[in-house]
């Protein structure tokens, strides 16, 4: 299914998240503090999270002077993050929040560049343990939460990688694949039994830190840019695409 992300504009998004709760992973930088951005300015109470609580402190703040509501910040190192860290994390976030009402997984690494016969066991755990492990911890952790929400909404951000592996991205690549049989394994498991519904989204070529790496020969000037992109994030969390549910997403024109 493809969307047009000209079509998801401030305007659009008005204030379709007010009294909205929802969580973001890698919301630091790139896509994440993008979408973590829309999401606050269409009214909805962000939780930032990421490992770098400097690069959150910074989005908390640009929340905080576009008056929007006051967001909270949730430092996990998604890499190195444990049984105990999730259990943690649902007993917290169950002190301040009645419910969850959004997931967006947009957190991911690319991991070593290198092919299959030289990856180590340690490289391909750490890519599979932040695109993969993490994205089943935080729906099983959140799930008591978003469960309370009248219409939940859980976003994994994908990749072509998904749909045809790429050489010398070999855990990347399985990663992502595995991430959306995830998500189709949570759309069959929620249908009839809760008001939750999930999605993958394929933003396509982005100017990030992550692209950069993955493509340091690319001029960074030719792609779209996070802001051009995340008000379809957003638009994700709200009630007005609640029949969307167990798609795959791509972006038009995002490369």
């Amino acid at each position: 299914m493809q969307l047009d992300p000209n079509a998801y504009t401030s305007t659009y998004l008005g204030d379709s998240l007010t009294n909205k709760t929802i969580l973001i992973t890698g919301a630091g930088s790139g896509i994440g503090k993008a979408v973590a951005l829309d999401c606050a300015k269409a009214g909805a109470t962000v939780i930032l999270l990421g490992k770098d609580q400097t690069k959150l402190e910074a989005v908390y703040d640009e929340i905080v002077t576009l008056n929007a509501p006051q967001p909270a910040i949730y430092p996990l190192n998604l890499l190195s993050a444990t049984d105990h860290d999730y259990t943690a994390m649902h007993d917290i976030l169950s002190e301040e929040f009645d419910q969850i009402d959004g997931l967006i997984h947009q957190a991911g690494i690319l991991g070593t560049s290198t092919p299959v016969a030289n990856y180590t066991l340690l490289q391909w755990q750490n890519v599979f343990q932040v695109n993969l492990t993490s994205a089943f911890m935080l729906a099983k952790t959140l799930h008591p939460l978003l469960k309370q929400a009248p219409h939940a909404s859980i976003l994994f951000t994908t990749s072509s990688t998904a749909q045809t592996g790429k050489a010398y991205w070999s855990a990347y690549s399985a990663s992502k694949a595995g991430l959306e049989n995830l998500a189709q394994s949570l759309v069959f498991e929620y249908d009839k039994t809760t008001h939750i519904r999930v999605n993958c989204i394929e933003p396509g070529a982005i100017n990030t830190p992550f692209r950069a790496f993955a493509f340091p020969a690319e001029d960074p000037n030719t792609l779209k840019t996070p802001s051009d992109i995340s008000g379809t994030f957003a638009y994700l969390m709200s009630d007005n695409s609640k029949e969307i549910n167990g798609e795959r997403l791509t972006l038009n024109g995002g490369g």
